[in-house]
């Protein structure tokens, strides 16, 4: 077994949706009326969380707050985009976790999946606007397509690598959230679980990455003495029930393909 000066990676990493935000209910009111555009005033960077997103993240907070010290963050990275840094400084403060210890920081490498000419149009909006695109999408699959403009599933995962890579020299034997987007989520599983295409859409076709959920991964070493970071846990959400907080699960917007 490799001795433990060897370990490259966080005792224990956290991912984390960022609450629920005003661009999901905008993004669910428009599809509910038939709208070809989501009505959303700011750049999708500056779309804040919506007064349940707050309640939903000052409620994780507290649920790390009554975990046990050694089970609780000791290094915040965040997406640059301020829903999830207003959730992140929610579970801080919820978490009674603030101070001079904690590394508490920004990573554009996290920033949500770039949707280009796609931004804040509903499904009915890209099929109106773009129909060659929607062709195109519905042909590729949400794993390769990539709208113009934007990114595809494998242009975040390749910018993710370099992320975890930087996790890996930074952040050793530390206890890291993350606190992202969905597809940032899902793609971070591809990447330290190892997955295929399949696998992964296979995943996010059976339910969606709740706001404010938890996927946990611990540091283990296999039998062959090779340390990973390895699943404990998927999209938990027990801090959100306990809390009585309404459990939401909108897609970011627009829409990906299924």
């Amino acid at each position: 077994m490799r001795p433990l000066a060897d370990q490259a990676w966080p005792d224990r990493l956290w991912l984390v949706r960022h609450g629920e935000s005003a661009g999901n209910v905008a993004r669910d009111l428009a599809e509910a009326r038939g709208l070809p555009i989501i009505d959303i005033a700011e750049r999708d960077v500056d779309v804040p969380l919506s007064e349940l997103g707050r309640r939903q993240a000052r409620a994780l907070g507290r649920w790390f707050a009554s975990q046990p010290e050694q089970e609780t963050p000791g290094v915040i990275v965040t997406s640059p985009y301020v829903r999830a840094m207003q959730t992140a400084d929610e579970i801080v403060a919820g978490a009674r976790i603030g101070g001079p210890r904690l590394v508490h920081l920004a990573d554009e490498r996290l920033r949500e999946k770039e949707f280009g000419s796609l931004d804040r149009l509903t499904r009915a909006g890209i099929t109106a606007q773009f129909p060659a695109e929607a062709e195109r999408r519905a042909h590729v699959g949400k794993f390769y397509y990539r709208p113009p403009g934007g990114e595809s599933w494998c242009d975040v995962i390749l910018r993710l690598r370099s992320m975890l890579d930087h996790v890996q020299l930074q952040y050793r034997r530390e206890r890291v959230l993350i606190v992202a987007h969905q597809v940032t989520v899902l793609c971070v599983r591809y990447l330290l679980e190892h997955m295929s295409e399949a696998q992964i859409l296979a995943i996010d076709r059976e339910k969606d990455v709740a706001n404010c959920s938890v996927t946990t991964y611990d540091y283990a070493v296999d039998t062959e003495g090779r340390g990973a970071l390895t699943l404990r846990g998927y999209n938990y959400v027990t801090p959100l029930e306990d809390a009585g907080e309404p459990v939401t699960k909108e897609p970011d917007a627009p829409l990906s393909p299924r």
